[in-house]
């Protein structure tokens, strides 16, 4: 029996199982189920060839495949492949669900009202090389980061990389990014980094930033951490080439909650402490596998649901239809909410078969949802230009 062959084979078959079928976090096999399920649904195609097709190979060439059991694992594989093609299938058809998406929230002729000089490098084809090579490198050779910049007191917990293009453009918009981790964990190196760094080989300043952490922080310490980055962007971020007139402020999961609450409580004293005049506002924001709930056992102000106001800013939320933590009816929810509220476009884009996290990799459902990300914030900033000149 080729053990090692069976110990691939069997690792992907449980990952692809959990990607078709996720079991929610609440349940015994909720986090397992996320953890196997989240690399296989973004990643189908380096499971097939890494974990599927080069260890069926090399044990057909040493010769390992020689009794009812190496068959059966054979058989295994073979059946997994079939998982993975599905999921492929599923991830393949993102681009056209998240266009319909994009011609519901914005209308039909986004495209058109987006400035010329906007229209640049948008709508590119999917970069397969990545995709399929090198779907976890997410750095960029035009693209230098700058670590840990302070943006408060709390040591590093304080601290921001910003990443720009290195040939420093002037008057680049801002895009501020918040990692997840249930407000508990995580750091700013390790979420949507496919993103950043695709904006700022684009132009843009871009900003990852840790913020205090439960139990040390309770709400609203975290979004007083928020409110803290946009006003040192507000004063900083110029010596990167930035124009932070045009700051979009984006998050996945606790940091999608947090980017949420910031959006729609621009401005408000009393969650800038210290700097109570400064301008937190923002030009849009972007919600990421969020969540919409309440702040654990804190009353319905801790939710943005709480703060949706006609003068909400323009939102983009993408939510994966299968994702085990946050249940994609709390999304469709939040998004009829703010449609009904808000005189500012709202596009809401249900990913068929995401799971939580889709934002971590290069993945063919990422890399689509990066493109719409950036019709999106062309077409507002379009709008802003217009009613600027207006």
């Amino acid at each position: 029996m080729p053990f090692g062959y069976l110990f691939a084979v069997v690792l992907v078959a449980i990952g692809t199982l959990f990607a078709l079928r996720p079991v929610a976090f609440s349940r015994p096999l909720g986090r397992p189920s996320y953890y196997f399920g989240l690399a296989a649904n973004e990643l189908p195609f380096a499971a097939f060839c890494w974990m599927l097709l080069l260890p069926t190979a090399l044990a057909f060439a040493d010769g390992d495949i020689d009794s009812a059991g190496g068959w059966a694992v054979v058989a295994l594989a073979a059946v997994t492949a079939i998982g993975l093609a599905v999921i492929a299938y599923r991830a393949l058809g993102e681009r056209a669900r998240i266009e319909r998406a994009m011609d519901f929230g914005l209308g039909a002729g986004w495209r058109v009202a987006i400035d010329a000089d906007l229209r640049v490098g948008l709508w590119r084809r999917p970069p397969w090389g990545r995709i399929l090579l090198l779907p976890i490198f997410r750095r960029r050779l035009d693209v230098r980061r700058v670590a840990n910049l302070a943006y408060g007191d709390a040591g590093r917990r304080n601290l921001l990389d910003l990443y720009h293009h290195r040939s420093r453009p002037s008057g680049s918009p801002v895009m501020i990014h918040l990692h997840g981790g249930g407000y508990s964990g995580g750091h700013k190196n390790s979420q949507s980094l496919p993103l950043l760094h695709h904006l700022a080989g684009q132009g843009w300043v871009c900003i990852s930033a840790n913020y205090r952490l439960r139990p040390q922080a309770q709400h609203p310490d975290h979004l007083i951490d928020l409110k803290k980055i946009i006003a040192w962007v507000r004063e900083h971020a110029h010596e990167y080439g930035a124009d932070p007139s045009t700051l979009f402020v984006a998050g996945s999961s606790a940091g999608g909650h947090m980017a949420a609450l910031a959006a729609l409580t621009q401005n408000n004293p009393a969650f800038q402490p210290g700097f109570e005049d400064a301008d937190t506002s923002v030009t849009g924001a972007i919600y990421l596998n969020g969540w919409y709930g309440t702040y654990f056992d804190q009353g319905p102000e801790s939710s943005p649901l709480a703060h949706i106001a006609p003068d909400a800013p323009p939102f983009l939320v993408a939510h994966g239809d299968l994702d085990p933590l946050v249940p994609v009816e709390d999304a469709r929810h939040f998004a009829d909410r703010l449609r009904q509220a808000s005189a500012a476009p709202v596009v809401y884009a249900e990913l068929r078969g995401g799971n939580h996290a889709f934002d971590l990799y290069h993945s063919l459902r990422f890399e689509a949802v990066i493109d719409a990300i950036e019709g999106f914030t062309a077409w507002v900033r379009s709008r802003e230009r217009r009613a600027t000149a207006g």
